[in-house]
């Protein structure tokens, strides 16, 4: 592993002489990700700090609840009075919500976050600095049948190895019994099995340094042994045979979807991973058995479960074969006083073709896919050194039900109103298709963006958009796009049919073939293509909509636009049309009429002077040359989008709504 350090860097940090170097050491451990994952691990400094009354008061600043060793900050180390945790050290038994009750009692600023649930085992390490992570190749040694005996082998009495016992309380007392005799100048950390590793020292870089070195040996050990090249090989064998997944597969993927999110109780995200690693994996004859066994860390299974799904030809029944096993694992580990969670797996192994991944939101669903890559690069290191051996399925449920987890669940905060869904808007590269696009990322959807637009690609910043380039005349690039959307996301819940132009000002009596033709063809023909294609997928959608994006020229046409009017009078009757028909599989159809939206590619700052300068108005008044006098924009129309697709007007479809600021002809 690469040591990261860089003095340059680290004097600048040094400027903070609290907590810089501290902020710094932590960074470099959340750049790793075979260290740490999403929220793993944590770091701590010992300090001084002036009270309220001006005293000195020895602390310990550990990272906080809710903060990440990737982006940490300073105010991501809450100070916690040292006494304080010193003291409940020597406790012999203490809750651990007793315990959280009494670190935030003990903080000398009561509006810092929470401080981690290690606190009190960090204050009882007497070294300044202490850095904990998850690495991979400790913890997959641990999970083997000898991975005591391997990892005492490795180490020495450099590294103190201990059992596996639950965070928090329980394993500040593990460690304070195990150390009463203890020289600590005589080691370099501690091994928590089936958990992770502490490395500690009175300056940073030396606490950062022994991380780097003792996870570097044990990375090692796997490479020498043959373990880690194993592994890749068998990626590297089946290379060749990644799986390519087929329409068939997409539709039953939106099918597995729908169920998914049944059993959950809301709209889910669902991803299907074909690379060489999940392809390879999922081709291992025994891919079933080793998904089954338990997890890398039991840290994990707070975000994934216990163990995995299997999916074969039905994967609807490998989803049923789930929720029946993990009912089974509850019934079999619970109390009276415990509530069954969701019975929705987060992961599973589709066999012969890849890894499946669900979750409630893209943040949740990327935190599922890491997870789930390095357990099964974890699997296959421990399947070559005698077997993958994770935790009894009584320490899994005792992480997963904690009661410190299950107090978060309880103060979870209100759900997005589009949180799960997945959004499909053509003519996303500006103008109203972009405004759509970020209005519904900012409610919580996910979105397939989709234009012809050359580099559009790159025009949005979020992992919550899939921007893919497509010319919406094609069925066949269409039908490619929807897949890719199937493939990221596992579904499609609302349509925005927005594509299209307004061709050249032509009458009737000069009006060109190919200007028609062009102009049915993007503004009717294509919207067709889109929504036949997207039905199957919106048909197991959640609470499914389909808005189109018409014209004011459908009631009110002008002289000159009969290529464009009549394509949208088209589309509003296909949108009635639709309505009609869509209803029985609940799939809403409305239909938008924008008027004079200036801030879209077509209205160039010239257009504009052009067009105010024949009616013998300024830009301004023709902007808001309405009945309401103000000027429409995108993002109010697009405002109007997210109504017509959400729960607002959920009894409402084969709807047409001006958004025009009031248009004398219309009305």
């Amino acid at each position: 592993m690469k040591n990261r350090w860089i003095e340059s860097d680290a004097a600048k940090h040094a400027r903070d002489e609290l907590v810089g170097l501290r902020v710094y050491s932590s960074l470099l451990l959340g750049q790793e990700s075979d260290l740490v994952l999403h929220g793993g691990g944590n770091t701590s400094v010992k300090a001084e700090m002036r009270n309220v009354f001006g005293d000195s008061e020895s602390v310990l600043l550990v990272k906080g609840s809710g903060w990440d060793l990737r982006t940490i900050e300073a105010a991501g180390f809450p100070p916690v009075k040292l006494e304080t945790l010193l003291k409940l050290g020597e406790i012999k038994q203490l809750s651990d919500v007793e315990m959280m009750r009494q670190l935030r009692l003990a903080l000398l600023d009561p509006t810092a976050p929470t401080p981690s649930v290690e606190a009190i085992l960090h204050a009882l390490i007497p070294h300044k600095y202490v850095d904990h992570s998850h690495a991979d190749a400790v913890v997959a040694l641990s999970n083997t049948p000898n991975g005591a005996v391997i990892l005492g082998e490795i180490y020495g009495e450099q590294v103190l190895i201990l059992p596996y016992v639950m965070p928090g309380f329980i394993l500040a007392r593990q460690v304070a019994q195990a150390s009463k005799d203890l020289d600590w100048s005589s080691i370099r950390g501690i091994i928590l099995l089936h958990h992770g590793i502490f490395t500690f020292a009175d300056d940073a870089k030396t606490s950062y340094d022994n991380m780097i070195e003792l996870v570097s040996k044990a990375e090692d050990y796997l490479e020498q042994t043959g373990a880690g090249k194993n592994a890749g090989n068998k990626d590297a064998a089946l290379a060749s045979q990644n799986y390519q997944p087929t329409a068939q597969d997409c539709l039953q993927l939106s099918e597995l979807r729908r169920e998914a999110g049944a059993s959950y109780g809301g709209p889910v995200l669902l991803r299907l991973e074909c690379s060489s690693a999940a392809a390879a994996f999922a081709q291992l004859e025994n891919c079933h058995e080793l998904v089954s066994r338990g997890p890398l860390t039991p840290d994990h299974s707070l975000h994934t479960k216990p163990f995995a799904a299997v999916f074969a030809e039905d994967p609807i029944a490998g989803l049923r074969e789930f929720e029946h096993n993990y009912q089974q694992y509850f019934v079999q580990h619970s109390r009276e006083f415990h509530h069954c969670l969701d019975r929705m797996p987060r992961y599973g192994v589709w066999r012969n073709k890849g890894m499946v991944y669900l979750a409630a939101n893209q943040k949740k669903l990327q935190i599922v896919q890491d997870i789930s890559q390095h357990t099964i690069k974890a699997i296959q290191w421990g399947e070559d050194l005698g077997g993958w051996q994770a935790l009894p399925r009584q320490d899994l449920f005792d992480v997963e039900y904690w009661e410190l987890e299950q107090a978060k669940l309880k103060s979870a905060t209100a759900v997005a109103e589009f949180e799960g869904k997945v959004v499909a808007i053509s003519g996303a590269a500006s103008g109203i298709g972009k405004a759509c696009v970020e209005a519904f990322v900012r409610k919580g959807a996910v979105v397939l963006a989709l234009d012809i637009a050359a580099g559009f690609e790159t025009e949005f910043d979020s992992p919550a958009v899939l921007a893919v380039h497509c010319d919406v005349t094609d069925s066949g690039a269409i039908e490619l796009a929807l897949q890719q959307a199937l493939i990221n996301f596992g579904g499609i819940d609302v349509l925005v049919s927005n594509a299209g132009s307004f061709p050249e000002s032509q009458r009737l009596d000069s009006l060109q073939d190919s200007n028609w033709a062009r102009s049915l063809e993007l503004n009717l023909s294509s919207h067709m293509k889109l929504m036949r294609a997207s039905l199957p997928y919106l048909k197991n959608g959640f609470d499914p909509a389909i808005v189109i994006i018409a014209s004011k020229n459908v009631p009110a046409p002008g002289p000159g636009a009969a290529a464009y009017s009549v394509a949208k009078a088209g589309l509003t009757q296909m949108a009635r049309v639709a309505a009609l028909e869509l209803g029985e599989s609940g799939i809403r159809v409305n239909v938008l009429h924008p008027n004079a939206v200036y801030d879209t590619a077509i209205w160039t700052d010239e257009v504009l002077a052009s067009r105010a300068e024949h009616y013998q108005l300024s830009v301004e008044q023709y902007k808001t040359a309405n009945v309401l006098k103000t000027e429409v924009k995108s993002a109010d129309v697009a405002a109007a989008v997210v109504i017509f697709a959400g729960c607002s007007l959920a009894k409402t479809t084969g709807a047409q709504l001006p958004i025009d600021g009031g248009n004398d002809r219309v009305i």
